[in-house]
């Protein structure tokens, strides 16, 4: 598939697969795509002349002829004979610290059993944390800038081990000439004045769990006792963002599920208290679970996702815009095109390190022994296993290579193709449809950003 065209909020929009070019046309045009590569100039004039005048159709078949000539439209992959099979060495750049595989709520859609991965509840020690850093800073090579996810379960459980190994990091980051930026992902309950202040001087981003409106909020995300959290949570997710000033990142992060399919409502009452980072991302579940997503929700969904757009839009239009994590794309340059055809790089630039630091390909993969990449104490990692995950990129997933969106969504989840597939090179096709809606809904933004229809 070279291109793909489509229709949203009024605009007719044509993507050039492999070049990425975007472009916005007339109707003509876009009929015209329908039968450019397989029927002659008379053809397509014949076909289309219960709609257009046979000026008409010439003219717009002379504008496609013109975008082909400038290599905008129907661009060949001048990648795919580049990047088959890489066993070069890879360097890690990025580590999901699990602090703690604890956790003190009992959320009905947690994949890591409620913190402990399906094994026993532990606290990362502070000696792990160390050697985790300098296995990093060992392992990654020329890479400059080093980024770190404190996680867990809740990471704030084990406040005092964060403390140690970030204060561990900054001494060697010093001495190897290396930038660490940290990262946490929290609940929020534990938050206070003395936690809030410390994640603002030490982390570059802070991600915030609240999944919207208090009925949807309380009726997963509770504690051990039932009760909800929302009450408890706004106040101090309210707080940590004041805190933040522009420069610093954070998002507030929530998960939607087959209960509660009218996500965009609770995307909204996030803007409406003020967030400016927003994420409301889907549920990954087995097939049989009640909250899990079905392939019949997907036209619900779809529309939800229209209704984010279209929200972001009108607010930008007032000057209250705010962003959608899942809309965040960079149409003019975005991620090098190495990024675009791996992904996220798990198993080779970015591993996750368990409180016994052992270390697998992502966060997802803890607790699959046959995914065990090896310890920080050993210090190395399995290559042939991380080459596996090096070269399950979108060129080794035939379906991907079948897909207009397979530049933006880099062959999917990993972890979720394993769960549903038994494979990671064979992608999760539920995931697979909301992402390019998501990239449908983010690109018509751009379009409206870049034509100022504001």
């Amino acid at each position: 598939m070279k291109i793909h065209k489509y229709k949203l909020f009024g605009k007719n929009i044509v993507i050039d697969v492999n070049s990425g070019a975007i472009h916005v046309v007339d109707d003509v045009v876009y009929d015209c795509l329908d039968y450019y590569e397989n029927k002659s100039k008379d053809e397509i004039i014949e076909i289309l002349s219960n709609k257009y005048s046979n000026e008409e159709v010439v003219e717009a078949l002379e504008e496609i002829d013109y975008l082909v000539k400038e290599k905008m439209l129907y661009t060949e992959d001048i990648y795919k004979d580049m990047v088959i099979n890489d066993n070069s060495p890879s360097f890690i750049k990025a580590m999901c610290l699990n602090i703690a595989h604890d956790c003190n709520l009992k959320c009905k859609y947690c994949f890591a059993s409620e913190g402990s991965y399906e094994g026993k509840r532990s606290l990362m020690s502070a000696e792990v944390g160390k050697k985790a850093i300098d296995f990093i800073i060992k392992n990654s090579g020329y890479r400059h800038n080093i980024e770190i996810d404190l996680f867990g379960g809740e990471p704030l459980m084990n406040f005092e081990v964060i403390k140690e190994i970030i204060e561990y990091a900054k001494s060697e980051e010093k001495k190897h000439g290396k930038n660490i930026r940290f990262t946490i992902t929290t609940n929020a309950t534990l938050l206070n004045d003395e936690i809030i202040d410390y994640i603002d001087k030490n982390m570059g981003n802070v991600v915030l769990s609240i999944d919207g409106r208090k009925e949807v909020n309380d009726k997963i995300r509770i504690r051990y006792d039932g009760s909800g959290t929302f009450d408890s949570i706004l106040p101090k997710i309210k707080k940590m963002v004041d805190k933040r000033d522009k420069n610093k990142q954070y998002y507030v992060r929530g998960t939607f599920t087959h209960e509660n399919l009218d996500f965009y409502n609770d995307v909204a009452f996030l803007a409406d208290q003020g967030f400016k980072e927003i994420s409301i991302e889907p549920v990954v579940l087995e097939e049989d679970n009640p909250l899990s997503i079905k392939k019949e929700d997907l036209p619900v969904i779809f529309e939800q996702y229209e209704k984010i757009a279209m929200e972001i839009i009108e607010r930008k239009k007032q000057g209250n815009e705010f962003k959608f994590y899942h809309f965040n794309i960079d149409i003019n340059g975005g991620p090098c095109i190495y990024k675009r055809i791996s992904g996220c790089g798990a198993g080779y630039e970015y591993v996750a390190v368990t409180p016994e630091g052992d270390i697998y390909p992502c966060h997802q993969f803890v607790g699959k022994e046959e995914f065990k990449l090896g310890n920080v104490f050993e210090g190395k990692i399995d290559e042939k296993l991380s080459n596996q995950f090096k070269n399950a990129h979108i060129y080794n997933k035939p379906k991907c290579m079948e897909c207009w969106a397979r530049f933006y969504c880099s062959g999917g989840c990993q972890a979720n193709n394993y769960s549903f597939n038994g494979d990671i090179h064979k992608p999760y096709e539920i995931g697979c449809e909301m992402m390019k809606k998501r990239i449908e809904c983010a690109i018509a933004i751009k379009v409206f950003e870049a034509m100022q229809d504001f």
